[in-house]
Parts: C-alpha cells; sequence; structure tokens
C-alpha cells in the first residue's frame, strides 16, 4: 500500500469518527472538520516530526496549534489514532466530565493540547511565541496552525501576521482552510477576505496554495512548506477545501458548520465513509 493510499484510509476512518462523535452528544461542528481532514492526517500521520509521549514543552519536536478549535471533533480522532490516548476517549466527547471538551483545552492535561482554542484569533500569537522560542533554542523544527478563513475576520490575526514577518519567524506555517463558508453564511456576504494572497503577501509571508481535499496535493504543498521554512520569511498556505466533505448532504453548505446529524443521516453518512481502521 502507497503512503498516499494509507492516509486515505486513515482519513476515511477519522471522517467515521466525526460524524459519530457529533451524532452521539448531538453537538459538535461537523463541516469544518471533514473538510479539513486531509490536512490533519497528512500532518500527523506524515509530515509533523512529533512525539504521542507528550510534554507540554515539545522540544526537539514539530508543534501543532489549532486557532479554530470548533474542529476540535478532528483534532481529537488524528490525536486518538495518533496514539496520544485511547481510542475508547472518543466516545466521551463532549461529556461533562470528559477531558474531550467542545473546544480543546489543556486544563484537564488532554495529551496533545497546547493551548485552549475556544476564542478565535488567538492562535497566530500562540504559535509566533513558539515559534520564536524554538528559534532562539536553535532548534531544526516547525510550529503549524489551522485558521478558519471567517477567523480571519478577526483583528488579532493581523497583528500576528505583522509581527511573524518582523521577526523573520520563518519556521511557522499557517494553513487558511479557505471553504468560503461561517456560521452565518457564505464569508463573502458576511464579511469578504478580499484577495486573501495580496493580503498575505502584503505582511511579507510567502505564500503557498493548495487544495486540501486532494490528499496527493496536501502532501506535496506540506512538504514543500516544509523545504522552504529557513528562508526569511513566515508561510502562508491557503488551502481550498468543501465544508463537509465526504458527506453529500453537508458538502458546500455553511448549515453544517455546527449542527448534528440525526440517526437517519448518521446512517446515510456511514455509508458514504468506508471503515478502515475499525471503529472506536
Amino acid at each position: 500500500m502507497s503512503d498516499i493510499q494509507n492516509l486515505k484510509k486513515i482519513a476515511s476512518q477519522v471522517r467515521r469518527d466525526i460524524v459519530r462523535m457529533v451524532h452521539a452528544q448531538n453537538s459538535g461542528h461537523p463541516g469544518g472538520s471533514l473538510g479539513c481532514t486531509e490536512f490533519l492526517t497528512t500532518l500527523y500521520f506524515e509530515i509533523m516530526n512529533h512525539d504521542s509521549n507528550f510534554d507540554m514543552d515539545g522540544k526537539n519536536q514539530d508543534l501543532f496549534f489549532l486557532s479554530n478549535g470548533h474542529l476540535s471533533a478532528l483534532w481529537y480522532s488524528v490525536l486518538a489514532r495518533s496514539g496520544y490516548f485511547a481510542l475508547s476517549e472518543l466516545s466521551t466527547f463532549r461529556m461533562i466530565s470528559s477531558r474531550l471538551q467542545g473546544h480543546p483545552t489543556p486544563k484537564e492535561g488532554l495529551p496533545g493540547i497546547r493551548m485552549a482554542s475556544g476564542s478565535l484569533g488567538q492562535g497566530l500569537s500562540v504559535a509566533c511565541g513558539a515559534a520564536l522560542t524554538k528559534k532562539l533554542n536553535k532548534e531544526s523544527t516547525t510550529v503549524f496552525t489551522l485558521h478558519g478563513d471567517g477567523e480571519l475576520q478577526e483583528g488579532q490575526i493581523w497583528e500576528a501576521a505583522m509581527f511573524a514577518a518582523h521577526h523573520k519567524i520563518d519556521n511557522l506555517i499557517a494553513t487558511v482552510d479557505y471553504n468560503g463558508q461561517q456560521i452565518d453564511g457564505p464569508v463573502d456576504k458576511i464579511m469578504s477576505l478580499g484577495n486573501l494572497r495580496a493580503k498575505w503577501e502584503s505582511f511579507g509571508w510567502q505564500v503557498l496554495e493548495m487544495n486540501g481535499n486532494d490528499m496527493e496535493d496536501v502532501v506535496k504543498t506540506l512538504n514543500h512548506a516544509k523545504s522552504i521554512t529557513g528562508k526569511g520569511k513566515p508561510i502562508a498556505i491557503l488551502m481550498k477545501t468543501q465544508m463537509g466533505m465526504g458527506v453529500d448532504f453537508m458538502m458546500g453548505s455553511h448549515k453544517w458548520h455546527g449542527v448534528a446529524p440525526n440517526d437517519e443521516q448518521l446512517e446515510n453518512a456511514l455509508n458514504q465513509l468506508e471503515e478502515t481502521l475499525g471503529d472506536y
């Protein structure tokens, strides 16, 4: 089995995890989680140098920060299937006593989580601090972040973008889930982002683009992004995705940003997603 085929199998199972977790509690955010599955699967199973024997410092490891924290179901599935904690814990998603809250938090000592990301707009600032620390420590490692396109309406993102370019934080790769949807509707109708590539470039970033639902393109682009770190500029990836990817009745609609499938919809979704590694 090729690496690409293996990643696709993992991604299919992760998507099954997502819809089952959100359905079980009738609460969560399946749309963006499904859309970004190829990205996070590739990051953890192919690109990042990381260790499931978790510690907060992460010295000599690549780090990931989920800025759009409502995609927690996706991240929890990938972390569990990467060995950070038991798969069985996924069944506690969003329960009152669970470590797997709707938005990730390090409060409960959950392996893999280094910042709380319920409030949008903060992840890039945290990543800048982590990446700058690694540069000062002369580590040859990379810090990755993921952001929603609607999140880019937050001003703190652009303060951090300016800071990263000024300080030449060139071990930082920020990816934007560019699906054109946010909770209240299409991004262009809520508050248009304009020419996003030109914006990032004008802030002093190196900009790449990729199809976030094409596994081959994700692997190729992330490998390329990592290969051009250390050249004086932080890197931004504009990642085109479809919200709800993999489940036909969810795809492309902002209505599935934060709505759980009912019993019939869950069955329909699972019939479209191959069980490859075994359900939790």
